[in-house]
């Protein structure tokens, strides 16, 4: 990795700036949603480009961000390998068009590469530590990566650490209000025990080998649960029929309103999980490596988040995550419990969009600024 005095040169804070996202997953809407709005408030320009996967692009257009796609996302290693070649190309024909001051994104490597091209900075946002080899293709094109303060890896001179999650870029209450109407949308009154379950696909770079809830047994899984309270399902992948009741039919945009008030988070998917531990909802995270060892012991976050401040936890298999899962459900007071905990974890940390906005277009100062402070 460069030195820090062959960083690209950047630009001036005073500048209103071009800025070019690039965005590949869902999760990166709800990300970039409020530094975007906010830069914009600050009079610079923003395009927007996307990849085509799940319902990214629909996410985007309820927000009503003009963007860009780069093309459907694709699971199959032959196509991702063309896919590669495709999407550096589609997105370099769009930066020579807009002229972009720098690039942003969660680990972009096309983002990476053109910014590269045209000789502006790449800023990287990164939280998953078992994304090595996604990491190793777009960090040598890479100005910045910027990772939570409890990020485990290090990723050399060119990482900036921060306090908090990249979650708190939405989630914060400066910017997320829970909306009440959402129970009478789910058909659910105040008082009711509800269980919000996740299913997903494995089908990212980062899942394979990776396993959660055994296959064959999920409708065992929900009656146990269901003697607690309604259990309601996000998958990304189908169902069986005899599960196909539960899955939750509001527009995905509510989801974190409905996660707010749920009474437990449980399941395969990691954003989500960190998202309820936030929104002060008990979580519990399924997922195991080949050799048994819970994911979890991996990353960064949900270590903290288990270890410091008790909103999550996790475990390799549904068997011991069922067991806390009922202790936390038959305890009345749990609810209560993570909220005060929540409110701890709040007064610790920062406004992340206000912090990654500041970087941004304080940048290469801000990375100098932060470089300074380590060494001290």
């Amino acid at each position: 990795m460069r030195d820090i005095d062959k960083l690209q040169s950047g630009f001036n804070s005073s500048d209103k700036m071009k800025v070019l996202v690039d965005i590949g997953h869902p999760a990166h809407v709800h990300l970039f949603k409020n530094i975007i709005w906010d830069l914009k408030k600050d009079g610079h320009e923003v395009m927007i480009t996307a990849r085509d996967k799940e319902i990214t692009l629909y996410l985007l257009e309820v927000y009503g961000f003009k963007h860009e796609s780069l093309g459907k996302h694709h699971r199959n290693l032959l196509n991702k390998l063309l896919d590669l070649i495709t999407r550096d190309y589609k997105l370099y024909k769009i930066a020579k068009k807009f002229k972009p001051d720098a690039f942003i994104s969660h680990g972009s490597m096309f983002a990476a590469h053109v910014a590269k091209l045209f000789g502006k900075p790449h800023i990287s946002l990164e939280d998953t530590e078992l994304s090595t080899e996604q990491i190793r293709l777009y960090a040598p094109f890479t100005d910045v990566i910027l990772t939570p303060s409890c990020f485990r890896l290090d990723l050399g001179k060119k990482q900036v650490r921060y306090n908090g999650y990249h979650e708190l870029a939405y989630l914060h209450p400066n910017y997320f209000k829970p909306d009440p109407s959402i129970l009478d949308e789910m058909n659910i009154s105040g008082d009711d025990t509800f269980i919000i379950l996740r299913f997903i696909s494995w089908g990212a770079s980062h899942d394979i080998k990776l396993k959660g809830i055994e296959r064959g047994k999920e409708l065992e899984f929900v009656k146990s649960l269901e003697r607690y309270g309604s259990v309601f399902i996000t998958s990304e992948g189908k169902l069986d029929k005899k599960l196909e009741k539960h899955r939750i039919t509001i527009p995905p945009e509510k989801i974190h309103s409905l996660l707010y008030y749920a009474d437990l988070y449980i399941g395969e998917g990691g954003t989500m999980a960190t998202e309820a531990a936030i929104l002060g909802t008990p979580a519990i995270h399924i997922e195991s490596t080949s050799k048994g060892i819970a994911t979890g012991e991996f990353t960064g976050n949900f270590l903290e988040l288990r270890d410091k401040y008790g909103l999550l936890y996790f475990y390799p298999d549904q068997d011991q995550a069922l067991e806390k899962a009922i202790s936390i459900l038959e305890d009345k007071n749990s609810k209560n419990e993570w909220r005060k905990r929540r409110e701890r974890l709040l007064k610790d940390k920062i406004d992340v969009t206000a912090w990654m906005v500041d970087f941004i277009e304080r940048y290469p100062e801000s990375f100098y600024e932060y470089k300074r402070q380590e060494k001290k």
